[in-house]
């Protein structure tokens, strides 16, 4: 094992017993799912659909806007009953795509094997990635293509597979490395083959031992790539830090992993670009986990993109007496959502179901100055100073302090025995600056 981490960080309880030895179940498609048009960061889609259509589940259902967009497609095969705005798990509020289950599961006749996929262009290979809607699956949603575009200047020399998992309870990436780790090596052999890299790390954090050895076998005969194996230390998925204590560089403040010749994509959306390139199959379903002291039945599942999450749970044998509190993701970095009638879409790795035991926030308690937050911010910010001025809306300051380079792991509110609400103070201040930004432009 790599002795290899990043400064900072915290251990919280990981939660993985759940799930982690859980194979992936299939969720039978629900009668009715609710496809939402925006499911990536950029542009939102545009209905190619109308009420009263039939579609084929995998038939595109929404077009991208600009560049920087990725199409959604049917998750399921029958009948569009409307366009509505529903609760959407990120954005509050979205418009939806609304398809009623038909009689039998029709899939589009484009989904099939091309065995010379490998001999695709670079641009073709991209080009079948942002048609299958492809977008980050580890949660940032950024779109697949996009990201495998970077610009002429900037020299790409090494692509790194996230197979970290560090978001305790989730354990849909370590099921994906145990139970197809051929389509995830397939899946980076295109990655490297689009970018023109020679060299590919797999990241798994030391608790995946499993894990470990099904991808050093999956690899065995591969040229170029290597598992790296980092000890266990929160928030080591995150990109900047993986790149770190990966490769010992150091993305600079504001830039990009490309700014140091790295790509990072998230294991899961490397089956899915094998997916897109050599089968033609646009992302409708994804593998999350669903799990907790709150859930029946924790499971690992794999879920067409546009189902309730009710109907997910229900699949789980239902919530306990004493379930409190709904997130979706794990409890570090995920959003807790109003109820269970929000979608899964295809940024949702995890529904994890606290009780009220594990789901009450203390009282926040003036700063005693300890420094805590300090020596385990990842990124070297001062967590209680941001959270102080944004408070007092200088959020120019805030700025100058680099409040944007916040990752947002939640590391600082963790380790804060003041209990302090640091994460919310700064993702308040940095969704402020934002919106400045954006009036000034």
């Amino acid at each position: 094992m790599s002795k290899r981490t990043f400064p900072g960080g915290v251990h919280p309880y990981e939660g993985k017993k759940f799930t982690e030895k859980k194979q992936i179940e299939v969720l039978p498609s629900p009668q009715k799912v609710f496809i939402p048009l925006q499911q990536h960061i950029g542009a939102p889609t545009t209905p190619l659909v109308e009420k009263g259509k039939e579609v084929k589940a995998g038939e595109k259902i929404g077009e991208v806007n600009g560049f920087v967009s990725t199409p959604v497609h049917a998750s399921i095969a029958g009948k569009v009953t409307g366009i509505e705005d529903i609760d959407h798990p990120v954005s509050g509020r979205g418009q939806a795509i609304v398809i009623e289950k038909g009689e039998t599961e029709q899939w589009v006749d484009s989904i099939k094997l091309d065995e010379k996929y490998l001999d695709l262009s670079a641009k073709e290979m991209r080009d079948r990635i942002k048609e299958a809607g492809l977008a980050g699956m580890g949660g940032a949603t950024f779109p697949t293509h996009v990201k495998l575009s970077p610009p002429p200047d900037k020299k790409i020399d090494v692509l790194i597979l996230n197979g970290i998992e560090c978001e305790p309870y989730l354990t849909a990436d370590h099921r994906l490395m145990l139970e197809y780790p051929g389509d995830i090596v397939r899946g980076m052999r295109i990655m490297m083959k689009i970018l023109g890299v020679k060299r590919g790390i797999i990241g798994i954090e030391s608790n995946k031992p499993d894990a470990v050895k099904v991808m050093l076998d999956a690899i065995k005969d591969e040229e170029g790539m290597e598992v790296n194996v980092f000890p266990v230390k929160y928030p080591q998925g995150a990109e900047k830090q993986l790149i770190k204590a990966a490769l010992n560089r150091e993305v600079p403040s504001g830039g990009l992993p490309m700014d140091v010749g790295v790509i990072v994509q998230n294991v899961g959306t490397s089956k899915a670009v094998y997916e897109a390139v050599a089968l033609h199959k646009p992302l409708t379903h994804r593998v999350l986990t669903v799990t907790g002291p709150g859930v029946k039945e924790p499971k690992n599942l794999l879920v067409p993109i546009g189902t309730k999450f009710q109907d997910v749970i229900d699949f789980c044998g239902g919530i306990t007496e004493k379930a409190a509190k709904i997130i979706m993701g794990g409890p570090m970095m995920g959003l807790t959502q109003p109820n269970l009638n929000v979608p899964v879409i295809k940024g949702t790795s995890g529904i994890l179901i606290l009780e009220e035991d594990s789901s009450h926030l203390p009282e926040e308690e003036p700063c005693i100055g300890c420094g805590r937050c300090v020596e385990v911010c990842p990124v070297h910010l001062l967590p209680t100073t941001l959270q102080l001025l944004v408070n007092n809306e200088k959020f120019d300051e805030a700025e100058n302090l680099h409040i944007m380079d916040c990752i947002e792991c939640g590391s600082c509110a963790f380790i804060c025995p003041a209990n302090r609400y640091l994460l919310h103070g700064i993702r308040f201040g940095k969704r402020r600056i934002m919106d400045l930004r954006r009036k000034a432009s």
